[in-house]
């Protein structure tokens, strides 16, 4: 999260003032231009933020930003292009330099070259004893386009490029950290400017441990040794060049963005070839992921907020970041999006463990501050009395939600610190009053492990776990066998046994169950039994719209895998709805952008126009 001061502020304008200028998508054919203006706000619980000065609608385009600084992620620097992050084709390009960095194409091979690449492209041979008719066509294709005239060309690569292999060896933050500081000192060259000025970064070295300390100085030291061999680096090896640098890699581990890609879990893509929606041929029911590719500085976009109950999403096409209203936004609310875990996602207890290690900060959102429904069921087991709903929680998640419960005692039960969450309030109330009925009745109430939040019987935790353990072994077997493509009959036979044990064990609201239901969906598919298929993946989407909400993202992913099962089974009709639906949701998280950053979701649109649905 980023820190500055409202006076400090002002002196970027192009920060708040509204974005006219077209998008990195409009070279795609989308149009799109951002003009919400935006204000630097503090808050109590989270410093200071962003909102907007007026009312954003819901999907409308908030932001839209080149990175400051970007540097690919070890894992990826064979399979992806070192500049815009996207997957490299069979026929990479080289630097023409170093031969170390790819690229997909000449084009983004000169941007990461820089202006001084740029320039001279002509100068390197590339047009000698070529025809005419050759020669105008390579000048067609490495010449910039004209939407990349407004892109500040900095030589990212130009002080790694001495034939030398730091890069790939040292952390993606410390490699990052050298080309943020050369960028530094170019524009310091350019316009008496420092890097200060330019980021203004928070940090959290104070609270640091001793051990990674000594890391940070170590780097520290080698970098500047790396960059004054490579670079002819300016500043000295000294205390305070190494205290600087130290730092800034403190602020890149706190602000630094992850740039990331969607990718089917298996490695197959449905865009690959033709789909045949027929029992014969099949559903594609795959499960999606985010990968990190990237991780980059985004000189705005650190500065929004984290919220485990985000009301803004963010996106990538190639390295340029977008965020996205998924909601309406009152005036002077602020723009809060993931850092990574969400409600619905994790329970609160992991989701503090991760912001504290990546983020080093304690989050203070609603969704970990106030009592909500998602946390309470997401890993509960249910009641022994058959005829209560209530929830059992072990001792690991008592601790978090019983500091919630004197938070809820404390305040009226229709007031939320949140204002774009208010209107979900009540809802979130009733479906407490569902699971944990003693809240509400009692005052001074403070939840005990082992014991139901609504009648309070007793069960026997360890026992519990251990018989969610052994059915768990038999559900893993099965998504085994679905990744391996070869479902044996016994296999899935158990896995419906253990699903069995799961019901009466876990709360009916409990993620565990729904990511069973999945891969018996997905296993029924791939067997071509397509009606328990369906049945299985609406019984996992009716426990996911309860932890996430109805019109999350992650809805709109499972509701892809059953519209295509519902095309595959001949149910056109109740496929036609399915996919208004998906569409709807990502329309909302992506706007104009959804096709192009889910292609099967055009492969889907495309079957129900042939059907003439």
């Amino acid at each position: 999260m980023k820190e500055i001061t409202e006076k400090e502020f002002l002196h970027y304008p192009d920060r708040c003032e509204p974005r006219h200028h077209k998008t990195l998508a409009t070279t795609l054919g989308i149009e799109e231009q951002v003009q919400i203006k935006l204000q630097c706000v503090s808050t109590s619980t989270k410093g200071r933020g962003m909102a907007s000065q007026t009312e954003i609608s819901q999907s409308y385009l908030v932001h839209s930003e080149e990175p400051y600084a970007a540097i690919i992620l070890k894992h990826c620097r064979d399979t992806h292009c070192h500049f815009c992050f996207n997957e490299l084709p069979a026929d990479s390009v080289p630097c023409t330099s170093c031969s170390i960095p790819l690229y997909c194409s000449q084009h983004c091979q000169m941007q990461a070259g820089g202006q001084q690449l740029r320039n001279n492209s002509k100068n390197r041979g590339i047009c000698q004893n070529l025809s005419s008719d050759l020669e105008k066509y390579v000048a067609e294709i490495t010449s910039p386009k004209d939407s990349d005239l407004s892109i500040e060309w900095i030589a990212e690569h130009k002080h790694e490029c001495k034939g030398v292999n730091w890069p790939a060896v040292l952390p993606p933050e410390i490699v990052l950290a050298g080309r943020i500081m050369v960028k530094s000192i170019d524009q310091k060259n350019h316009n008496n400017s420092n890097l200060r000025e330019t980021l203004d970064l928070s940090h959290s070295y104070k609270t640091v441990p001793p051990e990674s300390k000594l890391d940070l100085h170590i780097y520290s030291i080698v970098l500047l040794y790396c960059l004054q061999h490579s670079y002819g680096f300016e500043l000295p090896l000294n205390g305070l060049s190494m205290s600087q640098l130290v730092i800034l890699i403190s602020q890149i581990m706190v602000n630094s963005i992850a740039i990331v890609r969607m990718k089917f879990r298996d490695g197959y893509s449905p865009s690959d070839q033709a789909v045949n929606f027929s029992p014969a041929g099949g559903a594609f029911t795959s499960n999606m992921e985010q990968v990190r590719v990237g991780q980059a500085i985004y000189s705005v976009g650190s500065l929004f907020n984290h919220s485990c109950q985000p009301n803004i999403h963010a996106y990538f096409i190639s390295r340029t970041l977008f965020i996205r209203a998924t909601e309406h936004v009152v005036v002077g609310c602020p723009l809060e999006l993931s850092y990574g875990p969400q409600v619905g996602q994790w329970d609160c207890k992991d989701r503090q463990k991760f912001l504290k290690e990546e983020y080093s900060f304690r989050c203070e959102c609603s969704g970990c501050s106030e009592i909500n429904e998602s946390d309470l069921v997401l890993n509960a087991f249910r009641c022994l009395n058959p005829d209560c709903f209530g929830v059992v929680l072990d001792s690991h998640v008592v601790k978090y939600e019983n500091q919630k419960f004197e938070r809820f005692q404390g305040f009226p039960k229709n007031c939320i610190s949140e204002p774009h969450l208010q209107e979900v309030d009540k809802f979130n109330n009733d479906g407490i009053r569902e699971v944990a009925h003693k809240a509400f009745t009692n005052c001074s109430f403070r939840a005990a492990p082992g014991h139901c939040l609504c009648c309070g019987a007793y069960r026997d935790l360890e026992a519990s776990h251990a018989t969610v353990k052994e059915a768990g072994l038999y559900i893993s077997r099965l998504q085994e066998e679905v990744v391996s493509k070869e479902v044996l009959p016994t296999t899935l036979s158990d896995a419906l046994r253990s699903l069995d044990v799961l019901k009466s064990t876990l709360h009916a609201y409990n993620k565990g169950i729904a990511e069973a239901e999945d891969c018996l969906a997905q296993a029924f598919c791939m067997i071509g039994e397509l009606q328990p298929a369906m049945h299985h993946c609406k019984a996992s989407i009716k426990i996911l719209e309860k932890l996430y909400g109805s019109n999350h993202i992650v809805i709109g992913y499972e509701l892809m895998k059953l519209s295509s099962i519902q095309l595959a089974s001949g149910d056109n009709t109740a496929a036609m709805k399915s996919i208004n639906q998906l569409s709807a949701i990502f329309s909302c998280y992506y706007g104009p952008h959804a096709d192009m950053m889910l292609p099967y979701l055009g492969t889907l649109r495309r079957e129900a126009c042939k059907l003439g649905l």
